[in-house]
C-alpha cells in the first residue's frame, strides 16, 4: 500500500522535524545534530537533506528563519509539529503492539 503524503515519516523526515524543536538550525547544524542525537546510527546525506527542507518548507512543515552568512537557518512550525507529534504517537503505538507480542517471549 502506497504511503499517503506525510502520514507517516521515514526516517530521515522524523529527525530532521525533531531536530528544529529545540532551537534553529541551518542544514550542516541538522546533519550534526541528528548524527549526535542518534550515536551515527542515522545519517542524513546533504543531497536527502536539502531535498528534505525544500519540500517541508514548501508545505508549510518548516519556516526560513535567516539567511546569514550563506547559511539558512530554519524552525518548525505548528504544522510541522503536528506532524511530528502523530508520527512520535504512530511509532509508540508499534513499540507497544510490539511490546505486547515480543514481550511474551522472554
Amino acid at each position: 500500500m502506497a504511503r499517503k503524503k506525510l502520514e507517516t515519516l521515514t526516517e530521515q523526515m522524523y529527525y530532521v522535524l525533531l531536530s528544529l524543536l529545540e532551537e534553529p538550525r541551518h542544514g550542516y547544524g541538522i546533519m550534526q545534530y541528528v548524527s549526535r542525537l542518534t550515536q551515527g546510527r542515522v545519517d542524513i546525506g546533504a543531497g536527502t537533506l536539502y531535498a528534505l527542507l525544500e519540500r517541508f518548507e514548501r508545505e508549510g512543515l518548516i519556516t526560513l528563519l535567516e539567511h546569514q552568512e550563506g547559511r539558512k537557518y530554519y524552525t518548525i512550525s505548528q504544522k510541522g509539529r503536528e506532524v511530528l507529534a502523530a508520527e512520535h504517537t504512530r511509532l509508540r503505538r508499534l513499540v507497544a503492539d510490539g511490546d505486547l507480542l515480543l514481550g511474551k517471549e522472554e
